[in-house]
């Protein structure tokens, strides 16, 4: 068996180049200027060759005839003493694989020059371009910094480092294949997936993350009262006030409808009450405001900015209402020890006292010459002030204190509203006059869930009554008088304290109390919430009225400030009619109501 050849001396040509005539000729051409004879070169060429002669080391030997059938042997560096003398460069450059496809000739000449890389500029390149490996391989470092330098330029304007292929995604495609997605994928081999679903307790098909309806309301059953009422204490606490602005004087109104955020005048009132029960602010149709403090009953005229301190309540006690007459000659006053006083606000001289009640008057209320008090024992009398014998009836119908009373502006019509969240309707017709008449409600209603003190009717459509309830409830109701029916309801952030109905628009008013302490505005019918004056005062706001000419708005609260709002701006006309009358307009101030103000601080001092 004929050896191999070593591997180190294997040519690094796997093709082998057969013997041409152009390579014999160079080949007799050599032999010829080394000094050989023909008669010897001929004789060596009649030889038999074998694989192992090494004379020539351009001879192939698969092109030589041969009795073995082993792989041809490549060349060997060793030449035999009587071969072709070649030098040392001649057979490094045989070793390397000189003879390959493509013609020795030309192969030979680009050997046997030098290589000179072609000149290149210092390129500029980015911390994502990996450096040309310098060291002992100068002609595959340039190379491969030329070829990486090109791939660089070629995708500087059609990628990035981490989205290889940005504008030749579809982002439809891609998010059909997300949809696609799912737990029993064919990818994946289902008894994996049967062992990730038992793992991880997800039933397969169904999406761990999903939007649903909100839960049910916790239900107030009878074994969880205490925990059912403490939750409707709280919700006026949480109760979201859209749009409300988060300042101490913010307003939020609609784009047709703008509102002063700040009062036009006021006033300090020391020692009023914070009583959610009481009512201690009146305005009369003469301009004149009277207001309780304490023991006190104070009435600041508009017209002059002057105070008179009307009287004191007895000793030990306090004052619990006030109210004027129809026709603001006259101011009741309600004590804390259950008699209701009569003074004449022009003399400032108490008329007489009328009593028979047993506990405080919360609220009271004035239609022509009867005068109806209502008690904390839930008792309502009608006074006669034009008689000794004043009782003429009482209206039992509320278990707890009455806190809100209202005549209608024609005296048909009698509201109540009472700590036992309850609003009666009387018939305000006294039939037989004594002691021992008794009237019934007309309509009750009981759909507040707390005290109802805010009673109030509409100025321009008799039949309506609105009523609000307290912190557990919150809502304002407009029910109709004639059937009984409740036409609107509207939640609010907070408890209702008061509500006035706007003399010359179809809006309604309310304060409130904890925590927005906030003056609101509804349209009507619509209940729209037109505007909302959050943080009115320092402390809740607990009593309101509105002046004579219907454009001002009143307000007195637990941190002892009277303050007047221009809620309503009359028409341009009846205002340009009240100018031309006046005489002089920079020494005075207009208060609302046609009536105007001498002086011009902004905060007077009621003592």
């Amino acid at each position: 068996m004929v050896p191999k050849t070593p591997s180190r001396h294997r040519s690094r040509s796997e093709v082998q180049t057969p013997l041409t005539p152009s390579l014999l000729a160079a080949m007799n051409n050599m032999a010829m200027r080394s000094g050989a004879s023909p008669q010897k070169k001929a004789s060596r060429s009649k030889a038999p060759l074998t694989p192992f002669d090494t004379t020539n080391p351009f001879i192939a030997p698969s092109q030589l005839p041969s009795s073995s059938k082993s792989r041809p042997a490549s060349p060997v560096k060793r030449a035999s003493a009587g071969g072709v003398p070649t030098s040392e460069s001649f057979q490094r450059q045989a070793i390397g694989g000189v003879i390959r496809k493509g013609g020795v000739e030309s192969r030979l000449d680009v050997v046997t020059n030098d290589y000179v890389p072609p000149p290149r500029a210092d390129l500029k390149r980015s911390k994502s371009t990996p450096a040309v490996v310098r060291g002992d391989f100068p002609l595959v470092s340039a190379a491969f910094a030329e070829e990486s330098s090109e791939q660089n330029r070629a995708a500087a304007d059609h990628r990035d480092r981490f989205i290889m292929q940005k504008d030749n995604t579809d982002i439809s495609a891609v998010a059909a294949s997300l949809e696609q997605i799912s737990l029993n994928s064919t990818t994946t081999s289902p008894g994996h997936t049967a062992r990730l679903a038992a793992a991880t307790g997800m039933p397969l098909n169904r999406r761990i993350l999903g939007y649903h309806e909100p839960p049910p309301a916790a239900s107030s059953s009878t074994s969880d009262t205490l925990l059912s009422q403490q939750r409707e204490f709280a919700k006026p606490l949480y109760a979201q006030r859209p749009g409300a602005v988060g300042t101490s004087t913010g307003a939020t109104t609609n784009k047709s409808r703008k509102i002063p955020t700040q009062p036009e005048r006021v006033l300090d009132a020391p020692g009023m009450v914070d009583d959610f029960y009481l009512n201690l602010l009146s305005w009369s149709v003469q301009n004149a405001i009277a207001v309780a403090l304490e023991a006190v009953t104070y009435i600041w005229k508009a017209d002059t900015g002057s105070v008179v301190q009307l009287g004191d309540a007895p000793e030990g006690t306090y004052i619990s209402s006030v109210d004027f007459s129809n026709d603001g000659a006259f101011l009741g006053v309600g004590i804390g020890s259950g008699e209701v006083e009569l003074w004449d606000v022009e003399t400032g001289q108490k008329l007489r006292t009328m009593t028979g009640h047993t506990s405080q008057i919360a609220a009271l209320s004035w239609h022509q010459h009867i005068l109806s008090s209502g008690c904390a024992d839930g008792s309502i009398w009608h006074h006669d002030v034009r008689v000794p014998r004043h009782k003429v009836m009482e209206l039992l119908g509320h278990t707890g204190e009455v806190c809100g009373l209202k005549w209608r502006s024609d005296g048909e019509l009698l509201a109540s509203g009472g700590n036992d969240n309850v609003v009666n309707i009387w018939d305000g017709r006294i039939g037989d006059v004594g002691e021992g008449a008794r009237g019934s409600a007309k309509w009750t209603k009981r759909n507040h869930t707390a005290a109802v003190k805010a009673i109030a009717w509409c100025p321009w459509q008799p039949s309506l009554l609105a009523s609000g309830g307290g912190t557990n409830d919150a809502t304002v109701h407009i029910w109709n008088s004639t059937t009984g029916a409740r036409l609107h309801t509207v939640r609010t952030p907070s408890q209702v304290t008061s509500i006035q109905w706007a003399p010359h628009r179809k809006e309604i008013l309310t304060t409130h109390g904890y925590p927005t302490n906030s003056i609101m505005l509804h349209a009507y019918p619509s209940m729209e919430r037109v505007a909302e004056i959050r943080d009115a005062h320092d402390a809740r706001v607990l009593f309101s009225c509105v002046g004579p000419a219907g454009d001002v708005v009143c307000t007195g609260a637990g941190d002892e400030n009277l303050k007047f709002w221009r809620i309503w701006d009359l028409q341009s006309e009846q205002l340009t009619k009240k100018k031309t009358k006046k005489k002089d307009l920079s020494s005075v101030e207009d208060l609302g109501g046609g009536r105007i103000n001498p002086t011009k601080e902004g905060i007077l001092s009621i003592r």
